[in-house]
């Protein structure tokens, strides 16, 4: 038996074992080649419906949804010529002698057991009046004069609870955010 045959012959299995009991039914099984069977080729054919390619709304006159357009892509300015500072993403835990001694929490050394983010942001040359944060649950939009940071968090945040602080002798920005995601509540009971 060769390879085409066989594959022949498995297409007729398939297709009959989906269909019910036909075993003279010979319309699904190719009877062709080797070089046009593909793996579409194999179960029974797919036939396509007219209903499905509808648009849901005719009269919409949007382009997309706001459900398709991803959060903080409204701060996106690819002909902004402003550079974007040095930054980094820390992960902050609440440890106590139970947890750091005798283990006897849950937590370990992973961002899922970090209960805050602290961005740290290197704004040399700058004054804390120039500076303009905006933080939404997933997007951290940082402008002054000379820099602009759109940062896509890695962690949603509470964005109505946080705290930052310009450190003027290190010229860095540091921004503290409370980490709210969706199953926290098992890490932290």
């Amino acid at each position: 038996m060769d390879s085409a045959s066989s594959l022949q012959y498995l297409a007729k299995l398939l297709s009959n074992a989906q269909e019910g009991d036909d075993d003279d039914d010979d319309e699904h099984v190719p009877h062709c080649s080797v070089s046009s069977m593909t793996p579409g080729s194999i179960g029974p054919v797919k036939r396509e419906t007219a209903g499905t390619s509808q648009v849901k709304s005719e009269t919409r006159k949007t382009i997309w949804n706001t459900e398709e357009v991803p959060e903080g892509s409204e701060y996106d300015d690819t002909w902004d010529p402003r550079e974007q500072p040095e930054y980094q993403i820390l992960f902050k835990q609440c440890v106590g002698t139970e947890d750091v001694f005798f283990g006897m929490s849950r937590k370990d050394h992973s961002t899922a057991c970090c209960e805050d983010m602290v961005i740290k942001i290197k704004l040399p040359e700058t004054k804390y009046s120039d500076i303009t944060l905006d933080i939404q649950d997933k997007v951290l939009d940082l402008r002054t004069p000379q820099k602009k940071l759109l940062l896509h968090l890695p962690y949603p945040v509470d964005s109505k609870n946080g705290k930052a602080c310009f450190l003027s002798e290190e010229e860095t920005l540091e921004v503290t955010l409370r980490l709210s995601r969706e199953f926290d509540f098992i890490n932290f009971f």
